[in-house]
């Protein structure tokens, strides 16, 4: 009888305990000296810079303004505003500068959408690749310079470091610290050890070709950065991943923000691991797929914020007399271990540690998003943007 009743607190464990291993596994992965693979500069590819618009007029006028900055040659990228319900005057302006426009106009918005119409504006003899920018990035002067040197071989796709550019709320902090553990992890740790990095929504460089192929397969509501990963991983490809090539990214501000931008990003991960997990981890073992593998049982993870709140809920149980609670306190222990080794020096500072007094909140966030999913996954949820500059 007592074996049925700690039956579920095992399997909690196991599942925790899995969770740990692969953050802590990546996050030693990540610490590995390692020099960019950069190559002899032979050619400038030639870019096309897409930013899919949706609303945020002011927010996309600042990010083009910013965009001709590169220090680039600027016969080798063209910028290209995929305008989904901006005003007539935004768009004036903007056809007035040296750029494309695709509108578009949907019953209703999707990135994919966007980017599916304004793919088939272009040749792949105009451009030999596309990079892909949220309307609130900012490119780091050289990104370009950066991608370029990685992609001489006509590699497929590089994922740059997308990092904060705001810091002004304990929740844009907390924001900023998932991205750069979400870095380490999920992309510098995996690079380091030859297997394929987590693509993000923005700040990468694709194959203008292959990116056109697989995103006829895509018509995602939200997420559609997982199924492109997927879809690229699947078939054999290798995406690589450049730490220093910056994009800078507008982090969320408010905690209702936060919670609408977790609650779509959650039923995303819910919906492809129905759809992948299982099927990519059986083929994944059996043709020796291993990144196929890794991939696949990276969509059972659970959120990070979820896993952290529930060790230390269950450590507590160890102070309470229950002495299972010290195998949890353990794991607990190994998880903020993990966590720490994946956060950049720069933020050990009390201005930014003293945010995680703000964690119980966004764990009870996380938490009661398992509660609203339904419909997440059927409509665009939009995240507002401000104009913010990079922080230095």
């Amino acid at each position: 009888m007592e074996s049925l009743i700690y039956m579920p607190l095992w399997l909690l464990f196991a599942l925790l305990a899995f969770n740990v291993s692969y953050f802590l596994f990546y996050a030693i992965a990540s610490l590995i000296p390692r020099k960019p693979l950069y190559t002899a500069v032979k050619r400038n590819n030639r870019f096309l810079v897409m930013i899919p618009a949706y609303k945020g007029d002011e927010v996309i006028l600042h990010t083009v303004e910013e965009s001709f900055k590169q220090e680039y040659p600027m016969n080798d990228y063209r910028i290209q505003v995929i305008a989904d319900q901006l005003q007539p005057e935004t768009l004036a302006i903007l056809r007035a500068q040296p750029l494309d426009v695709v509108e578009v106009k949907f019953e209703k918005s999707t990135k994919s959408k966007s980017l599916n119409a304004a793919l088939d504006t272009v040749s792949e003899s105009d451009y030999d690749y596309a990079v892909l920018l949220d309307i609130d990035n900012i490119m780091a002067p050289d990104f370009l310079s950066k991608m370029n040197a990685q992609l001489q071989n006509r590699e497929v796709v590089v994922q740059g470091h997308r990092m904060a550019k705001n810091l002004d709320t304990p929740f844009a902090i907390l924001d900023a610290l998932s991205e750069e553990i979400n870095n380490s992890i999920f992309r510098k740790g995996h690079f380091n050890l030859r297997f394929s990095s987590a693509l993000i929504g923005s700040g990468k460089a694709i194959r203008l070709d292959v990116f056109k192929d697989v995103m006829k397969k895509i018509d995602a509501v939200g997420g559609f950065d997982k199924e492109l990963e997927i879809n690229l991983i699947g078939s054999g490809i290798r995406i690589g991943y450049d730490h220093t090539a910056f994009v800078y990214d507008e982090k969320v501000q408010l905690p209702e923000v936060f919670q609408n931008q977790r609650r779509r990003w959650l039923s995303a991960q819910l919906n492809y691991m129905k759809k992948f997990a299982f099927k990519g981890i059986v083929k994944g073992l059996f043709t020796f797929k291993f990144d196929l593998l890794d991939k696949s049982l990276q969509l059972t993870l659970l959120p990070r914020a979820i896993t952290l709140g529930s060790l230390g809920i269950m450590s507590l149980s160890y102070f309470l007399g229950f002495e299972m609670g010290l195998w949890f306190l353990v794991l607990l222990g190994l998880n903020l271990f993990a966590m720490m080794l994946a956060i950049p020096a720069k933020f050990y500072h009390w201005k930014y540690m003293s945010a995680i007094l703000y964690f119980p909140k966004v764990f009870f966030l996380m938490f009661a998003n398992f509660f609203k999913l339904k419909g997440a996954n059927k409509s665009f949820i939009h995240t507002p943007h401000q104009v913010s500059k990079p922080k230095k």
